[in-house]
């Protein structure tokens, strides 16, 4: 065999320089028509053509136009005007026609981002089909690609400095004209989001003055639009040079391509030749490992079976036989020894473990939480903070609520928890979940304890208690106005959009009913009641469930019946569209007692009088507040839609209160079974009648080519 490794090394040399003779052929091209020009573009050649070029001239896919002596590039549905091209590094700079140097109100026209361009999702290069490419793998940094968004806000955005307003150049941002406009560089992520502000517009730009985290001014973002934003042809040349079987790379010092391909090695695994060497070399080892693995298993079968000399002579074999005799058995015993060892430790430590409460560790993860604020309390404070636990607010599933004080003045409310069957989980679900959130219609929570098998939550004191002594009719109970349920209504929305939308990660209630939702002493709507909450990534738009959680009669249909969608966020929409129904009419949605089966479902009955009689009678009430049960109930149809889809996001909902009730449509018929949905010729999609406020779906919303940003929002 020594004889053909001996060829092998000898013609090596040669099959290398075949394929590289190869490679230099097929990646010579010869273009010999003259360059073009077409106003400032003088350059413009292979891979480049014009219109009126003979037809071998250049490539097809990047053919321009020139109008008006201006090269333009069609890309995408869009017409951009060519600044620079670049034939180094594969560049070409395009800019946005609607953006004038000189006019800083003027807008682009098209919608843009990195996302359109397939080598965002592509993992190689070489499977990217699309002419032009936004993202060079080899360096990054050298392809700038940046993004500026614009908002379109029905407030003013005071507390992001993200938020750049655009006024000084637009002269758009005035109370009279119902929105602002706000402008913001780089990546827009979930928790730069503000309520009531939707993304209208997305433009690149690859100017590098343009730097992330720094306040910028309008005039800046300008001048970044007015550079416009480098693309790459990358692909064609490495095409051209490498062809379909081979890799390339391009090296930004010295500007020049390089081809590369893959080799198996011995290891089991395809590397770049770069870093294969010589394949005689892997071979060589791969032939003595394969000795030496025998060597080692005969040397094995020798220390049970005794020796044979036979198989004494070549070094590799006498290498792998005193492995497999005495290395191999120390170290089997070595690890026996090893192994039994951590094993008894493990069952010391086991032991020990029983006398550490479970609550120790909870209070040791609540202590690593950079995140939470909340001050951990001993249970003797507690005690203090209570009163001796005299003052009695309520009692609940999970535990008593007791009145307090704390030491600085304010009133508290004291939750304290009865045995957990989940060691502890539903405590640790409420405090990391509640720890995080600062919002106005969101209870805030103090401090909490873990001592022992104490547990205990401080919020701050609703001095008005919970919601539904006030809208369900009972002997003693104080009536409010429909102007206050329906702001009360419009603080829960904005509370559970917070949850949805203003986090780090989403926060789903699954729990949305008028016993969690609390009142301080200017009826201000605080959401509470965190133990069946759940968090999850923004990116993610489904919930893995293992069991329905919630409250009969506010549980949305998805938690039953999974045919109909999975479970999201839309299930809290669901709920508190049944609260919404429960606050409109000052009764529970189901009757049991109900003298007529229409009048069982009460958004059901609600819907038919709607439909029957265009109004529904409510005595002792105002026609202003005629307006506002309407406008309640319609929302509330919408909310309580059978499937996820059909239900708007709460930020949705929240705008939706906050306009005029005549600019609402009736929803499909409300249904409680899969079974029963209605077809109905009329029905209408919300998100396709109104315009969309989800901000998972606020990029595919927005049109990719608009005549100008003002005509969108408008």
């Amino acid at each position: 065999m020594w004889w053909m490794r001996v060829i092998l090394v000898l013609l090596l040399p040669f099959s290398f320089l075949f394929q590289q003779g190869t490679c230099s052929a097929s990646t010579e091209q010869e273009h010999t028509c003259l360059p073009s020009s077409c106003g400032k573009i003088s350059n413009i050649s292979y891979p480049f053509r014009l219109k009126d070029d003979p037809i071998h001239c250049g490539d097809s896919r990047y053919e321009l136009s020139c109008a008006n002596n201006v090269t333009t590039l069609y890309l995408y549905s869009g017409k951009y005007h060519v600044q620079s091209i670049n034939y180094n590094n594969f560049t070409i700079r395009l800019v946005d026609p609607g953006v004038q140097q000189s006019n800083c109100s003027s807008l682009p026209r098209y919608f843009l981002s990195r996302s359109d361009f397939c080598d965002t999702y592509e993992y190689e290069d070489k499977h990217c089909k699309d002419p032009y490419q936004a993202v060079v793998e080899e360096d990054p940094s050298a392809l700038l690609f940046e993004h500026i968004v614009y908002l379109n806000c029905s407030h003013q955005v005071t507390n992001s400095p993200k938020y750049v307003n655009t006024s000084s150049c637009l002269n758009l941002n005035s109370k009279s004209k119902g929105y602002y406009i706000y402008a913001m560089a780089g990546d827009l992520i979930a928790q730069d989001f503000q309520v009531g502000c939707h993304v209208k517009l997305v433009t690149p730009t690859s100017w590098s003055g343009l730097q992330r985290n720094q306040v910028l001014s309008y005039d800046v973002m300008h001048k970044a639009l007015v550079y416009g934003f480098d693309i790459s042809w990358f692909n064609l040349p490495c095409k051209n040079l490498c062809g379909d079987s081979d890799y390339c790379s391009f090296n930004y010092t010295t500007e020049k391509l390089h081809c590369y391909r893959f080799c198996h090695n011995f290891w089991g695994g395809d590397r770049d030749d770069r870093f294969c060497g010589v394949r005689g070399i892997w071979y060589q080892l791969r032939v003595y490992a394969k000795d030496i693995t025998i060597a080692i298993w005969i040397g094995l079968i020798e220390v049970i079976k005794g020796p044979n000399l036979k198989y004494e002579g070549d070094t590799e074999y006498k290498l792998g036989l005193r492995t497999g005799r005495y290395v191999l058995p120390s170290l089997v015993a070595a690890r026996f020894l090893f192994g039994m060892t951590l094993f008894i430790a493990l069952l010391i430590y086991k032991w020990k473990k029983r006398h550490l409460s479970m609550f120790d560790y909870i209070e040791i993860y609540l202590q690593q939480e950079n995140n939470l604020m909340p001050i951990g309390y001993s249970y003797k404070e507690i005690k203090k903070m209570a009163r001796g636990f005299k003052d009695k607010l309520g009692e609940g599933g999970f535990g008593t609520v007791f009145k307090g004080k704390l030491r600085s003045g304010p009133c508290v409310a004291i939750k304290m928890l009865g045995k957990s069957k989940g060691n502890g989980r539903d405590f640790i679900s409420e405090v990391a979940t509640i720890g995080r959130i600062h919002h106005l219609n969101v209870v805030q929570l103090i401090g909490f304890c873990t001592e022992g098998s104490k547990r205990a939550l401080v919020y701050e004191f609703m001095p008005n208690g919970s919601l539904d002594k006030f809208i369900f009719s009972k002997e003693g109970s104080v009536n409010i106005s429909y102007s206050q349920i329906f702001e009360i209504s419009v603080g829960v929305a904005r509370g559970i959009a917070y949850l949805h939308h203003g986090c780090e990660m989403k926060i789903l209630h699954f729990d949305i009913k008028p016993h969690n939702i609390l009142l301080d002493e200017n009826f201000t709507p605080k959401v509470s009641d965190f133990g069946l909450a759940k968090l999850y990534p923004v990116e993610n738009s489904i919930v893995t469930m293992t069991a329905a959680r919630g409250t009969i009669g506010y549980m949305a249909p998805e938690l039953f019946y999974k045919n109909i969608g999975g479970v999201s966020y839309k299930a809290d929409v669901y709920s508190f569209g049944m609260l919404l129904m429960v606050m409109a009419g000052k009764r529970k949605n189901l009757n049991a007692q109900a003298e007529h089966s229409s009048q069982l479902y009460f958004p059901l009955w609600i819907y038919d009088q709607f439909g029957h009689e265009g109004e529904i009678e409510i005595e002792d009430v105002t026609e202003e507040e005629k307006k506002i049960v309407k406008k309640m109930i319609i929302v509330a149809l919408w909310c309580i839609q059978l499937k996820p889809d059909d239900r708007p996001s709460m930020i949705k909902v929240v705008e939706m209160l906050e306009g005029d009730v005549e600019s609402l449509e009736m929803p499909p018929k409300p249904t409680l079974y899969p079974h029963e949905t209605v077809v109905d010729d009329q029905r209408t999609n919300l998100d396709q009648t109104m315009s969309s406020d989800d901000y998972t779906s606020s990029y595919d919303s927005v049109e990719r080519e608009t005549s100008s940003l003002i005509e969108n929002i408008a």
